[in-house]
């Protein structure tokens, strides 16, 4: 899992059946570590929200069962402790 921050949004007009439905946001990984990543949002984030992503598999299971994502929102983070 990664943080990053909300920086935008992605609308997909024409999309594969299995995504219907989901929101698709745009997320800076948190100490610039990449590129932005286009993130299945399970959470209800928004712009500059941070937030707690997975990826791979974890991102699969977080969107739904045969659903083809690889990176979703799983959580808002409210505070980061080290």
């Amino acid at each position: 899992m990664l943080l990053g921050i909300v920086i935008g949004s992605v609308w997909c007009t024409r999309k594969a059946e299995a995504l219907t439905g989901q929101t698709f946001l745009l997320v800076a990984p948190e100490g610039h570590q990449g590129p932005a990543l286009v993130c299945a949002d399970q959470a209800g984030a928004g712009p500059g929200d941070k937030v707690l992503v997975t990826r791979g598999s974890g991102a699969r299971i977080a969107a739904g069962e045969h659903i083809p994502v690889d990176a979703a929102i799983v959580g808002i983070v409210d505070r980061v402790e080290c």
